[in-house]
């Protein structure tokens, strides 16, 4: 019988070279910082457009490769498994994405994609024999970039968002590329890749996975600072996300008198300071940084410099652990948004985009990878995660948990992102154990 512990081997020659591989199906042109080592690399890779077509068809030549059984749903999420002895048990899953938002960089996602390929490789090349079918799941549109609103194809598995509402979402393509055409829907893009059935079908059946680990670099700076090596996520922030559209009244900068002016960018500047005011006051009062909120686009119309502005939208993403706390601070700045209309004499249109709740680690996988790291002797920190995962939209239908690894400076969403080598396979190893050991356990009683 296979010892694993002794016989697993991650292949990190080759799991890197499927890194820089996919690093290249990007559409930014290729540059180099001489300041930094090793090299950046700008990933520009949105999703449904031809290099993110490029990545699916790579990635699943290398599942092909490694004799894996491969299939799509209709909204491209796509399934690498390695079949059990039993394919009647639910699964073990693993996965993470790899489409990526306008010069990013190149760890983020695809750790987790090509990670899990490896980890089933090194599984099968060790001799093991899984008794539950282990998966590698590729997620549509974790990025928000297309369609404004984050992990669509993990949304739609897990039954968070309609087949019908996610069909009808906008391409938001042309706002950053003007060749694209205008007035496009996410049914009319995947149509076009070939994705043509019905997203009705795209939900998983109840008790489809037993078991969900993701890895993913972890974003932030912490385990790099403290010198450990992995980081087991107990639980994810809930993400929330709103337009805003400030309406008054413009004119001509010169003849327009201060009196006179209601000007809608002035009441935008009171709205993005009300919502870091209340945010950083209910950090205080908790004795946290959980909360954190930002303002992270602005429209101005029309957008020059002799004109008082009319128009402005904006766009906010406020994230907690705590839901309670983070409808706190939504309450405080809705009375300051009243304040602001009346005072300004402006209009503050609000448009929910999603409210998301927290997603908490299942404590037996928890307790599942606390051995594995105990048994190979590698420090591990518990912590929480506070971007956006798709892991988020997989536990409302399974026992869930994620793998963090160090990152450079705790960089992410830039060329500069990096995460060394030995980091990559390290995380390879322990989920690679993880997903073994999750696969091999009994019947549900």
């Amino acid at each position: 019988m296979t010892d694993l512990h002794r016989d697993l081997h991650i292949n990190t020659d080759r799991l890197l070279r499927e890194l820089h591989h996919l690093a290249t199906l990007t559409d930014c042109p290729a540059t180099t910082d001489p300041n930094l080592a090793p090299p950046t690399t700008a990933v520009t890779r949105i999703v449904f457009t031809p290099r993110d077509l490029e990545a699916r068809a790579y990635i699943s030549s290398l599942a092909e490769a490694g004799g894996f059984t491969l299939r799509a749903d209709a909204i491209g999420n796509t399934f690498i498994r390695f079949p059990g002895t039993d394919p009647t048990l639910p699964a073990v899953g693993t996965g993470s994405h790899t489409d990526a938002i306008p010069h990013a960089g190149m760890y983020d996602g695809t750790v987790g994609v090509l990670g899990g390929l490896e980890a089933m490789r090194a599984l099968k090349e060790s001799g093991f024999t899984p008794r539950r079918s282990i998966e590698t799941l590729m997620f549509t549109s974790e990025e928000p970039t297309r369609f404004g609103i984050g992990c669509i194809g993990s949304r739609l598995l897990g039954g968070s968002i309609s087949p019908a509402i996610a069909d009808a979402l906008t391409d938001r393509l042309p706002e950053t590329d003007p060749r694209a055409p205008t007035g496009l829907t996410l049914h009319d893009v995947r149509t076009a890749a070939g994705l043509t059935a019905s997203l009705t079908t795209v939900p998983l059946p109840p008790h489809y996975y037993h078991a969900w680990v993701e890895l993913h670099i972890e974003q932030g700076p912490l385990l790099e600072r403290e010198g450990i090596p992995i980081g087991i996520v107990t639980n994810i922030a809930a993400p929330a996300s709103y337009r805003y559209e400030i309406t008054g009244f413009g004119g001509h900068a010169g003849a327009l008198l201060m009196p006179d002016r209601r000007d809608a960018l002035t009441a935008a500047a009171e709205l993005i300071l009300s919502v870091e005011r209340h945010t950083l006051a209910t950090n205080a009062a908790s004795h946290s940084s959980d909360s954190v909120a930002t303002v992270g686009t602005v429209a101005v119309h029309p957008g020059a410099i002799n004109s008082v502005p009319s128009r402005v939208t904006l766009t906010l993403d406020i994230r907690d652990t705590d839901v309670d706390r983070r409808t706190q601070i939504m309450s405080a700045l809705h009375a300051d948004i009243r304040d602001i209309q009346s005072r300004r004499h402006v209009t503050i249109a609000e448009h929910q985009i999603n409210a998301d709740v927290p997603a908490i680690s299942d404590p037996h996988i928890l307790s599942t990878l606390e051995s594995i790291c105990n048994s190979e002797s590698i420090p591990y920190k518990k912590m929480v995660a506070r971007a956006y995962h798709d892991t988020s939209f997989i536990a409302p239908i399974a026992p869930v948990a994620m793998l963090f690894i160090p990152c450079r400076n705790g960089v992410s969403h830039r060329p500069d992102e990096y995460a060394t080598p030995e980091s990559i396979a390290l995380g390879t190893r322990v989920l690679a154990l993880a997903l073994a050991s999750l696969a091999q356990e009994g019947y549900p009683s």
